[in-house]
């Protein structure tokens, strides 16, 4: 591998896709970890994102979860420039909206299409910003950069490229079939001035041997010009910090002969953990650590019958918690959890729902004033306008954990807390079901990538049961390892000399 070279200027390139989904996210954390080997200062970028797994910088903003992990592969602390604008759906019709770490307000469609000029600046100030103090910055574009209805008001995709003189590449999804009508209806759909930007194609998760594709990629390479750097292998293993909600279709359970999760060992049982699917889950990432535990066996559920009795049920975060615990009722899961004889355990907007009440008086996420909570946990929510984006540190069970808020609602509690905070204080609740289940309540998402809190958790869980479980090593290990393997395939398989030029030469090359 060649050594990266001090001479390059800012090395910059925008990783595109033919669709949601294609593998943008996955490469473009493959390549800020494949420069980092090589020496440089590397940063990701995403100029707009959409998406309700959110994360919390250092400094205690709110950035997309697909830049904050990106940060981890360029091996720096996540920032508010690497992700600028983040929209949080709350509903088909409306977003809040996060401008530089802060919430703006929620918006319409129509309403933040009319920002969208002044959001430009905002994107190409942080941009600048960014390629001032690192050598490589990897931006990430959305969805596809051919919707030719969006052109001429995009932020994220080419405009922005253009704007700043980048180059692009353009990542197809060959699993899904139809990858060189994807790649070339793409290049053939943009404008002159943008199609000028794509220097490269890749074709991403191919099955089988790269050798048949070849004659496909010349020919494809002939009609627009464009050559493909290479082809990226399907490379099996759980998916973690996904933010896509197509991630959500995939099973929750660890593929056969991954190599970074160990399977249960000789006689031990195995946990059953079902997790509710919220019709506007956020941060479901939030379970990613248990999809690692050898002693876990995980599932969806979305109604009373598919739940059963397991030995734990996750109600996770939601950004619209008002409308999703009406969703609960209406499909019997409140007569599930107060029948729970396992634990159940709330996270954020969850454990505001397990809560006795969610009062609402300004109408931040509902139109109702108060509701009703299932009234498992003594704890009363107020949403107010203050938006809470923070880390904290603390135990949970007698071991030591970190997580991070992202709240409007202000819980108070009269009983026992479930995460005893450093600075003295107490975060969540705990209490029992009618069914005599533990009842588990945090406003701390990430608390489960901490290694000995979830193994606590776990134990406690498997107490209850009656079952010996084995643990799963490092989460953060595990996530680094994947990463690795990423950057392994991005250098064995692609033509990173071309991709150097990229870099080097800019939209000119």
């Amino acid at each position: 591998m060649s050594k990266w070279q001090p001479s390059h200027p800012s090395g910059t390139v925008m990783v595109c896709g033919t669709t949601s989904n294609a593998g943008k996210s996955t490469v473009a954390a493959a390549l800020c970890r494949h420069y980092a080997r090589r020496g440089a200062r590397v940063a990701p970028f995403k100029a707009q994102n959409m998406s309700n797994n959110s994360a919390v910088t250092p400094a205690g903003h709110e950035i997309a979860r697909s830049q904050a992990w990106q940060a981890k592969a360029a091996g720096v602390d996540a920032e508010v420039a690497m992700n600028p604008v983040l929209l949080k759906p709350m509903g088909e019709r409306h977003c809040q909206v996060v401008v530089m770490g802060c919430p703006l307000g929620t918006m319409t469609a129509a309403e933040y299409h009319r920002m969208k000029p002044e959001l430009l600046g905002v994107a190409l100030g942080a941009l600048a910003d960014l390629r001032g103090r690192y050598d490589v910055v990897i931006l990430e574009g959305a969805g596809s950069p051919a919707e030719i209805n969006l052109l001429d008001a995009d932020i994220v995709n080419l405009r922005l490229a253009h704007d700043a003189g980048l180059p692009a590449i353009v990542v197809g999804d060959i699993d899904l079939g139809g990858v060189f009508a994807a790649l070339f209806g793409t290049v053939a759909l943009l404008p002159d001035e943008y199609r000028a930007l794509v220097k490269g194609f890749v074709v991403n998760k191919f099955r089988g041997d790269p050798a048949l594709l070849f004659d496909g990629t010349a020919r494809l390479q002939e009609r627009t010009g464009v050559p493909t750097l290479g082809v990226l292998p399907w490379l099996d293993g759980p998916e973690i910090d996904s933010e896509d909600s197509l991630a959500l279709d995939r099973p929750l359970g660890v593929a056969p002969g991954d190599g970074d999760v160990a399977g249960p060992a000789g006689e031990l049982d195995l946990l059953d953990v079902a997790v509710v699917r919220l019709p506007h889950i956020a941060n479901f990432t939030d379970i990613d650590p248990l999809r690692l535990e050898p002693g876990v066996r995980l599932r969806w559920v979305d109604d009373a019958r598919s739940v059963g009795q397991p030995d734990l049920l996750v109600v996770p975060g939601s950004k619209t918690t008002v409308a999703d615990l009406a969703w609960l009722r209406g499909r019997g899961l409140d007569r599930a959890v107060e029948a729970a004889r396992g634990v159940v355990l709330g996270i954020c907007a969850g454990y505001q729902m397990l809560g006795r009440s969610i009062a609402d008086p300004e109408r931040v996420e509902s139109a109702e004033r108060v509701v009703d909570g299932l009234g498992v946990l003594d704890a009363s929510t107020t949403f107010g306008p203050r938006k809470v984006t923070r880390w904290r540190h603390g135990h949970v069970l007698g071991r030591p954990a970190s997580g991070y808020q992202i709240h409007h609602g202000v819980v108070r509690t009269s009983g026992p807390a479930f995460v005893e905070l450093d600075d003295g204080t107490g975060d969540g609740a705990m209490g029992t079901t009618p069914g005599g289940g533990a009842v588990w309540g945090t406003s701390l998402h990430g608390l489960l990538e901490s290694d000995q809190a979830r193994a606590a958790l776990l134990e406690q869980v498997a107490r209850k049961a009656g079952k010996r479980i084995g643990h799963g090593g490092s989460f953060e290990a595990t996530r680094q390892r994947r990463i690795d393997r990423l950057a392994d395939a991005v250098e064995a398989h692609l033509d990173m000399d071309a991709l150097d030029t990229i870099l080097a030469q800019g939209a000119l090359a």
